[in-house]
């Protein structure tokens, strides 16, 4: 599953450089997640990061982008190797 940034963001710079996977990036308002890099840090830490760090808790799971966590691992895998 890809995590989502609700308008009750509020733009507080802190979710962005916790992001692994470099995920999260400033939209027109708010801060919006990339749900085909997000991998709600399966492979890099054991819960989102973002969610751990954000103070108004706006950062839900994304129902759009529904995705069981070999799916997920799948994509930290493929993330991985466009880095190289």
């Amino acid at each position: 599953m890809a995590l989502l940034i609700t308008d009750q963001c509020i733009n507080c710079d802190v979710c962005e450089p916790e992001c692994p996977n470099e995920a999260i990036t400033m939209g027109p308002e708010i801060y919006e997640i990339d749900p085909h890099k997000c991998t709600e840090c399966v492979g890099h830490f054991d819960g989102p990061q973002c969610v751990e760090v954000c103070p108004v808790e706006c950062i839900p799971i994304d129902p759009n982008h529904v995705e069981d966590r070999e799916t997920l691992w799948q994509k930290y895998l493929r993330l991985q190797a466009e880095k190289v």
